[in-house]
């Protein structure tokens, strides 16, 4: 990931312009979105109003007023802060990614051969066809109809690293400002103007469009019930105190309630939301809402791919099994030569192997004349012809059935052989020479490291991991056991994978997947969270709901960790508001009803000075703790996988006992430095 991308929470450059975008949505058309806040904003202009007819009149406690006026505004403006410098991260991503997408000129095909002229890039339509060459910038995005090409996709992904690009396949996507580096490609656009894939990662990591997830729009729903109970709960003081003798301004009565109302939270809300989107964009995620991000954190089940994801993706030759009586030096001669010109990951493992354990170096084919047969789909063997001799390898039933039938007893033990490695999930490979079966190649699939530590941390989450694999069962189990997965489907089809994210959501489970081809779109459409890679199709981007800009299938464990993130930071600074504002009341009420009820100086507990320097204090630590809360809103709560009782407890001892502590500290903090200042 680039660095102008990861933009510092104390980087000027975002700090600066958040200060001018606080006052900006002052505007009542923003702050209604946010209920708790537009209260705030409504009284707050009360307040000064009052202080305004105070001021003409000469009457009233103008310098207490004036700083209560003052410090409500502060607090209004702090959470605009809030929410300002969260869209400003997204912003400062958006103009990076802005910077990629230059005025390019395409070369229109204009024939059917590669004829063309040359027009702006933004006047393509859906279907052009463009031919795009070595240092050329791909002009929108589309998918790749001819030829084959080296692509640098780094100013999509901020990864240096260049990609293959070829028609046909789950490979043949291309996106548009990224450049080709070698070769030719003819590319048929999919993506009209203003909505490329890089208009629609403009837009969402702006924030401008985010919509508010089920779980925010209850919250905000929760926040507003309780500001309403304590509207209620505040007008009918005065006649308390007019049945005690005495009167209390309005004022004082408008720093009550900003204090009893859940500010805190209401102020940092919407800020959560969107860090929870800016830190999946960060890790090269592009979520298409909040909503796939908070659906992220409430996953139960999750399907991985084995190939690429559990598995390193490229079977390697691990052992070779003589059959027959045949020395594995022989078989290992035989299977070296037969995978001299294979340039698949397996052909080259079988080379490495052959030299690195049994000594046979390469050897020039040339001087033999030999005559390299290709692996094709109707054989399912490859191999040399040379010298008489007549080598192959391939599918062990696919040699057996060439094999020359004499020879019973060794073509039992290539089945035998063959049948022992699927069970322990390896791929058998037999080879055979001028049809005499020499033996077995065992290939394995490559676990990746520390894979199944990863599971054994989502098992403690509470999530089922299952594994989706093309295998036979049988070696699905046993790569199934070695990788630590709790269940897995062998065989799978593209109907295979739907029906089972079907059957788990109708158990009323949360299932996430990944996926990069044309197959996976359904299975990437119907699951509650649907990664796409971004190497993989039109289709499949389109279907899922969120794209890794990386194309790494294990990122979707680190998905659901940010989700989780997400919830956590959310329900952590609840629980602190909530407790925040319990601690606040024993600093206010006990002050407002001091001169009417002098008994209730019991209560004031923090020793606060006077009644006057309780409520400022208390409203100025109310504007202060949502300064204080920005970093960790935007940069979240540390998340582990612990269960939810152990986070539960946590929650509480930390957030919950926190926010009743901080509050009596902070406020009487306060009151010492007002005191001694003699603002009141």
């Amino acid at each position: 990931m680039s660095k102008s991308r990861s933009a510092s929470l104390l980087d000027a450059g975002i700090l600066l312009p958040a200060i001018g975008g606080a006052f900006r949505k002052l505007d009542p058309r923003s702050l209604i979105r946010n209920p708790v806040m537009f209260v705030v904003a409504v009284v707050s202009a009360l307040t000064t109003v009052l202080l305004v007819k105070d001021v003409v009149t000469g009457s009233g406690h103008l310098g207490f007023s004036f700083q209560i006026v003052v410090w409500l505004w502060f607090t209004l403006l702090f959470a605009n802060f809030a929410e300002a410098v969260a869209e400003g991260r997204g912003k400062a991503q958006a103009d990076a990614l802005r910077r990629t997408r230059t005025e390019t000129q395409a070369k229109l095909i204009t024939g059917s051969d590669k004829a063309y002229r040359m027009v702006p890039g933004h006047s393509l339509k859906v279907g052009d066809v463009v031919l795009v060459e070595a240092g050329d910038i791909i002009p929108s995005d589309g998918e790749v109809v001819e030829g084959v090409a080296s692509v640098n996709e780094a100013a999509i992904t901020g990864e240096s690293a260049p990609v293959i690009r070829e028609s046909g396949g789950d490979r043949s996507a291309v996106t548009g400002g990224t450049e080709v580096l070698s070769d030719w490609i003819r590319v048929r656009i999919t993506a009209a103007a203003g909505s490329t894939f890089i208009d629609r990662m403009i837009a969402l990591v702006e924030g401008a469009e985010r919509q508010k997830t089920p779980n925010e729009i209850a919250l905000n729903i929760l926040l507003a019930g309780m500001t309403l109970i304590f509207v209620l709960a505040t007008v009918t003081i005065p006649s308390f105190a007019s049945y005690a003798g005495g009167s209390i301004p309005v004022v004082v009565l408008v720093a009550l309630f900003v204090t009893l109302i859940p500010t805190t939270i209401g102020a940092l809300l919407s800020a959560i939301g969107i860090a929870g989107m800016d830190r999946l964009v960060r890790f090269n995620v592009l979520a298409m809402s909040g909503r796939a991000v908070e659906a992220a954190g409430d996953v139960d089940t999750l399907l991985l791919d084995k190939t690429g994801t559990i598995t390193l993706g490229n079977r390697q030759a691990t052992a070779l099994h003589p059959v027959g009586g045949v020395t594995v030096e022989a078989l290992a001669d035989a299977a070296q030569l037969a995978s001299l010109a294979d340039e698949t990951p397996e052909g080259r493992s079988i080379v490495v192997l052959a030299k690195e354990k049994y000594g046979l170096r390469g050897r020039e084919m040339e001087s033999l004349h030999a005559t390299f047969v290709p692996f094709t789909a109707q054989t399912r063997m490859s191999g040399v012809d040379y010298d008489g001799l007549s080598i192959r390898k391939g599918a062990v039933d696919a040699i057996l059935a060439q094999a020359e039938p004499t020879a019973a007893a060794a073509l039992r033990e290539t089945r035998s052989t063959a049948d022992g490695i699927a069970k322990t999930g390896g791929t058998p490979l037999a080879v055979m020479r001028n049809g005499q079966v020499l033996g077995v190649v065992e290939l394995k699939d490559i676990v990746k490291g520390g894979i199944r530590e990863r599971f054994a941390e989502l098992r403690r989450m509470g999530i089922r991991t299952v594994m989706i694999t093309g295998d036979n069962p049988m070696t699905a189990a046993a790569i199934a056991a070695e990788a630590g997965v709790d269940d897995f489907l062998a065989q799978a089809t593209p109907e295979d994978k739907l029906n089972l994210i079907r059957a788990e959501q109708a158990k009323g489970k949360l299932v996430a997947m990944c996926g990069d081809g044309t197959n996976d779109a359904p299975a990437l459409a119907q699951s509650d969270v649907g990664v796409a890679m971004n190497t993989g199709t039109v289709a499949a981007r389109e279907a899922g709901n969120m794209v890794d800009l990386d194309s790494d299938p294990t990122k979707l464990i680190e998905i659901v960790e940010i989700g989780k993130q997400l919830l956590m930071t959310r329900g952590a600074l609840t629980t602190f508001s909530i407790a925040n504002d319990v601690a606040k009341y024993f600093a206010i009420i006990p002050a407002m009803f001091l001169a009417f009820y002098p008994q209730l100086g019991a209560l004031n507990v923090m020793g606060l000075a006077t009644p006057q320097s309780a409520i400022l204090s208390a409203i100025i630590f109310n504007a202060l703790i949502i300064v204080a809360l920005i970093p960790l809103a935007l940069r979240g709560v540390r998340y582990r996988p612990v269960g939810a009782g152990a986070l539960l407890t946590r929650n509480l001892l930390i957030y919950g006992l926190g926010g009743i502590i901080v509050p009596f500290i902070g406020i009487k903090a306060i009151d010492l430095a007002v005191t001694a200042l003699g603002l009141v």
